[in-house]
């Protein structure tokens, strides 16, 4: 491991001091909590959507996010490490056979939908192996 590489690990465990993450991947439905500035107040706003991109990059990660909101669809790129990100809470797990899930970008309603998995993905299978 490189000099940058040792440094870009300090910052990210300096800026997760205090947070957790939840694991979560493509094909999940999340929420994301985002600080939003308005003037001199500060709020949370939520967005809710299928995250249909991650990328790990040690402190550039970040991942997306869409929505269709009033009929249209809408993608937000989230840095994973940013401030602004206050929690992440997963709605439901979805169960997905690819990385990246750009090709619902073309589908409309019930092909776009994506089937929940019920096992639980990563959260379930560690839960399980807690149990035995």
């Amino acid at each position: 491991m490189n000099a940058i590489e040792k440094i870009n690990q300090a910052h990210v465990a300096e800026l997760m001091a205090g947070k957790t993450m939840p694991d979560f991947a493509p094909g999940d439905t999340v929420k994301v909590f985002v600080k939003v500035k308005e003037g001199d107040k500060s709020r949370l706003q939520a967005y809710e959507g299928v995250c249909i991109a991650r990328k790990n990059a040690g402190i550039n990660s970040s991942f997306t996010v869409r929505k269709i909101s009033f009929g249209e669809g809408v993608e937000r790129v989230f840095p994973l490490y940013a401030p602004v990100v206050d929690k992440v809470e997963v709605v439901r797990r979805g169960k997905v056979r690819r990385a990246k899930l750009y090709y619902l970008r073309d589908r409309r309603g019930r092909s776009a939908r994506i089937t929940e998995d019920m096992a639980g993905g990563a959260d379930a299978a560690g839960a399980a192996d807690k149990k035995a």
